[in-house]
């Protein structure tokens, strides 16, 4: 579990393709610092298991699930990626809450810079169109956004001078493919709301 507030960017080290999986191997000494094998790192939004790693770097495998739904298969040595350790139980969640499971990637269609900030639109797949609503929350490359407006086709985020600085989308650019993570409440009222009712126990036992 993530709460969508980037720790670090890293930088990927070296891409190693196979027919339906990789492997990422990523400089992140902030992530590493208390990484154990087995430990949950997310990639651009993407919950990883680390597999390997010393003092500076870390390696995951992405499998072919994770390639289809994400940008991680568009990922090169040098690319920049936003990083953030599992959340502790005892921390607080200054985000929202993120699994790092994707829903699908959208597409940065616009930015416009403000005075300190930028507004950015992003269109996304209709299929996720319904799980968005305005001042709701949304991950974007594992980054914790609200949104501040829907539009035909995608929505616009707010962002400001620490998220410019701090995370990809800085320099994320018009045309930029980016992961989405839609809020996982909303898509558990719709099963909750699409299921039939179990039965009671009186309906059990006939009465």
């Amino acid at each position: 579990m993530f709460t969508g507030i980037v720790e670090e960017v890293g930088e990927v080290v070296e891409v190693t393709t196979g027919t339906d999986s990789a492997v990422l191997r990523v400089r992140g000494p902030l992530v590493v610092s208390d990484a154990t094998l087995g430990a949950s790192i997310a990639v651009n939004g993407v919950c990883l298991t680390v597999t390997a790693h010393d003092e500076q770097e870390f390696s995951v495998d992405v499998m072919q699930e994770s390639l289809d739904r994400s940008s991680l298969g568009d990922l090169s040595a040098g690319s920049p990626v936003n990083l953030e350790r599992a959340v502790r139980a005892d921390g607080r969640l200054g985000g929202h809450i993120v699994q790092g499971h994707v829903d699908g990637t959208g597409t940065i269609t616009a930015r416009e810079p403000g005075e300190r900030w930028e507004v950015v639109t992003v269109a996304l797949p209709p299929a996720l169109a319904r799980y968005v609503v305005e001042k709701g929350s949304i991950a974007v490359d594992g980054v914790s956004l609200t949104v501040s407006a829907l539009t035909p086709g995608g929505f616009q985020v707010s962002l400001i001078p620490t998220t410019l600085a701090d995370t990809t989308l800085g320099a994320a650019g018009v045309g930029a493919r980016v992961n989405l993570e839609v809020d996982v409440l909303a898509k558990y009222v719709e099963h909750l709301l699409a299921a039939p009712a179990a039965p009671t126990d009186s309906a059990r036992e006939g009465a």
